[in-house]
């Protein structure tokens, strides 16, 4: 089990079969390279409760019947498949090294120890994994994600039983970065149930992802949150972000989409705009799905292409 693959061009063997992608409102899957659209299986409320720091899976029972209808008929050939966790059952961080140790326990020995603080949870019992980025400044700079075994063990049991092998779990603000190839300064907020994730990108490089569980499903919690985020990329990147960029905010209980995003622009003064995807529309449970594709299939293909019958 890998936790975290860098997304861009991450399977160099032929894909897995199957691609699930799980949130509190259900799981989402799909079978690359079938022409199908994304399906979906809805969990009811008392199924999953999103956290890092417990079990995440309430009723156990229902959450493998859903996971079984996802997966289809079982075979007697174990299917290779991608798995999509929440954002707010894990931790991500971004790290600079001015030195890095050329040995993998090296290199893992100092990540969790940068990590140790950061986290909720003990470090020593956690899946940790992370990948560079090339930033062009000299330094190594490292995407890192951990979240605690007994909390990955329980989601991927029921998918070992349908006769899954789940050979590459991440998370789905980390598939769903995929989506975000622009230049200059990006803020992307995304939002899942009671999860609200900001990520910010420069040229593509991610420079930070937070993740919060909103008290209340409105546009003032989330803005509290944006804000200060806003107040990160001036102070820490000195210029003000080209865009802010909007997922799943159908779920907000007190405004709409088009209608947040024209008030943003205007108290903020940069353009607001919805994440978008060829594959479909990145919604808040789905997105993980949708850049996974566009790590498979870029954007310059047609879905006829990218999805062959």
């Amino acid at each position: 089990m890998s936790f975290l693959r860098n997304i861009t061009g991450f399977l160099q063997d032929p894909p897995p079969e199957y691609v699930f992608e799980v949130s509190e409102g259900g799981i989402a899957y799909l079978r690359p390279g079938s022409s199908r659209e994304v399906g979906f299986e809805p969990l009811k409320d008392d199924v999953l409760s999103i956290s890092p720091l417990r079990d995440n899976i309430l009723r156990p029972e229902e959450f493998a019947a859903r996971v079984n209808a996802a997966a289809g008929p079982s075979t007697k050939k174990r299917r290779r498949a991608v798995l999509i966790l929440p954002d707010f059952s894990a931790r991500v961080a971004v790290l600079d090294f001015d030195n890095f140790p050329e040995k993998p326990e090296e290199q893992m020995s100092l990540v969790r120890f940068r990590m140790k603080k950061g986290v909720p949870f003990d470090i020593d019992d956690a899946a940790l994994s992370y990948y560079a980025q090339n930033t062009g400044k000299g330094k190594i700079e490292l995407v890192v994600a951990a979240v605690a075994l007994e909390i990955i063990a329980r989601y991927e049991a029921p998918f070992r039983a349908a006769g899954l092998h789940t050979g590459v779990v991440t998370l789905s603000s980390l598939a769903t970065a995929e989506l975000e190839k622009n230049s200059g300064i990006t803020l992307l907020a995304k939002l899942s149930g009671r999860a609200l994730t900001v990520s910010v990108f420069r040229d593509s490089v991610v420079r930070l992802v937070r993740c919060v569980e909103l008290p209340e499903m409105t546009a003032d919690e989330v803005m509290a949150v944006v804000f200060p985020t806003i107040a990160f990329i001036e102070d820490e990147l000195a210029a003000k972000p080209d865009r802010l960029t909007l997922c799943g905010f159908d779920g907000l209980q007190d405004a709409r989409m088009d209608e947040l995003a024209q008030r943003w622009q205007a108290e903020f003064g940069v353009p607001v705009g919805q994440l978008r995807s060829p594959f479909g529309t990145p919604g808040q449970f789905n997105s993980g799905i949708l850049g996974y594709l566009e790590s498979l299939y870029p954007s310059g293909r047609s879905r006829a292409e990218a999805v062959p019958a």
